[in-house]
């Protein structure tokens, strides 16, 4: 057989994407994959379809287009006051957050650096670690608040860290980081002389008021040292559209240009249009988002509750993790979202891929949902989940 690098062969597929498939083939109400199942706002379609119609189909400049740019620079000033960015030196425009990420990992990553990565973790970022030859610091949030020890934060620090990534909102838990925490990462990330990389992609959807989700790169001590990750992908419904970007001090910002250039070039061309679009909704579109959201959490956590699901209602994202014990016990969730799939009709994803394969115990016995669908869509996927109470 041909040789294929030691790299690659530490980490799996992707779990979600797996589910997917299965999901598709039992004909599944799909609750694992978090991607809306409703139209994204017209103003984005229109847009789209009139950079098509003028032919705008070519390479854009690789790092985004100007209107693009000032457009993002623009609507991260108004929703927070007091951010200031540079469109022309501290911003690239990438395909989706997860091209970001991947950017930004190589960018700031050597062989043998280390990375703070906070467990459960979306998937990503263990494997982009890896890829980087970097080496993963975990640090194990801990439920039911998804709290962090202060110890084992600090004790995770060291000298060849160059970097911690946090996902703020988070997925899977649905914790929203504090502000006292955020400045014990700032006081970290300073000592150490690392850089916070925030992905940022559910900043929209929370539901503990307007004034609870604090942007890491405004904590002072952090505003020359964070990275915010964010896309379109989950605030407009536009998953397959890939547009997303970066923001970041100008060093930090030339190196990951140059490293997203040789990944991708540029973003879709047509869709770089429809952002600056997006860009200019007024703030009464993300008040209705996050109310909506907030009404599918509540209607979807309620039916799981009272079937006998153990869980926490988030705190943000458009995830919830439920640990299944009491309905089966000695049934790992793996085995329990098969069940769900091939004898249900409902997908979810089994947990324990978002903790490293030694601590999988930890998240053996629970699984996620996702809820960005229709209320008529998690309706009907309720009415299925009936079944399990015989």
């Amino acid at each position: 057989m041909p040789h294929t690098s030691a790299k690659a062969g530490r980490f799996t597929e992707s779990v979600i994407r797996e589910t997917f498939r299965l999901a598709a083939e039992h004909g599944a109400i799909n609750l694992g994959q978090g991607f809306p199942d409703y139209p994204c706002p017209p103003e984005l379609k229109a847009a789209a379809c009139a950079a098509i119609e003028a032919d705008d189909n070519q390479y854009p400049m690789t790092f985004g287009t100007p209107a693009l740019r000032a457009a993002i620079a623009a609507k991260t000033g108004r929703t927070y006051p007091g951010w200031t960015v540079d469109p022309d030196t501290e911003l690239c425009v990438t395909c989706g957050a997860t091209e970001a990420l991947v950017a930004v990992t190589f960018a700031l990553l050597d062989p043998g650096d280390e990375v703070v990565l906070f467990e459960p973790w979306y998937e990503n970022y263990r494997p982009n670690a890896i890829l980087a030859g970097a080496v993963p610091r975990p640090v194990r949030l801990h439920g039911p608040d998804w709290s962090f020890d202060e110890a084992e934060l600090r004790a995770a620090f060291g000298p060849r860290t160059r970097a911690v990534f946090l996902c703020h909102p988070n997925n899977p838990t649905g914790k929203i980081y504090r502000a006292e925490e955020l400045a014990l990462l700032a006081q970290l990330c300073q000592r150490w002389n690392a850089v916070l990389v925030v992905d940022s992609i559910y900043e929209h959807i929370h539901y503990l008021g307007p004034d609870r989700y604090l942007p890491p790169a405004l904590v002072p001590g952090l505003e020359d040292r964070t990275v915010t990750v964010n896309a379109m992908s989950k605030t407009y419904a536009v998953t397959g559209w890939r547009v997303g970007w970066t923001l970041a001090p100008p060093a930090l910002t030339a190196a990951i240009r140059k490293v997203h250039d040789f990944l991708t070039i540029a973003a879709p061309a047509p869709f770089q249009a429809a952002g600056v679009a997006a860009m200019g909704l007024p703030a009464a579109y993300y008040t209705a988002l996050a109310a909506g959201y907030r009404e599918r959490r509540d209607l979807l956590c309620g039916a799981l509750e009272e079937l006998g699901f153990r869980l926490r209602r988030p705190d943000g994202s458009y995830y919830v993790l439920c640990d299944v014990a009491a309905l089966e016990p000695g049934r790992d969730g793996v085995g329990f979202a098969r069940r769900l799939i091939t004898e249900i009709g409902v997908s979810c994803v089994p947990a324990a891929s978002f903790w490293r394969p030694e601590h999988a115990d930890t998240g053996r016995g629970m699984i996620r949902f996702a809820f960005p669908k229709r209320i008529a869509t998690l309706q009907a996927a309720i009415e299925r989940l009936q079944k399990l109470r015989t």
